[in-house]
């Protein structure tokens, strides 16, 4: 069963240039098979990087809780080294019209 899914990820690192290349790379390797698509938008303040990656599209992810053993199983090192903050939405299809799951 899918779920519609949205991640947030803040992500943040030495300024050293082309840090939303880096990005969308990582999350290449990690949901490339999945149907997911992502906005990236790049900031640069005090000598520092920042991507916000937002991450939407379905999944067959079903919880938060399956989601992050993915991305703890998927992700590279630096995806960790980078990671700052993130913040997840996964909602599965209901059978019904979604307000009360009978219909």
């Amino acid at each position: 069963m899918n779920s519609e899914t949205y991640l947030d990820f803040c992500f943040i690192r030495e300024q050293t240039g082309d840090f939303a290349a880096d990005i969308d790379e990582l999350l290449k390797n990690m949901f490339g098979k999945k149907r997911l698509n992502w906005f990236l938008e790049e900031k640069t303040i005090d000598g520092a990087e920042m991507v916000i990656a937002e991450v939407k599209g379905m999944s067959d992810w079903s919880s938060e809780e399956e989601t992050i053993l993915f991305i703890e199983d998927h992700a590279d090192s630096k995806f960790w080294e980078y990671l700052q903050g993130y913040k997840m939405f996964i909602y599965p299809v209901k059978k019904g019209c979604n307000s009360c799951g009978t219909h």
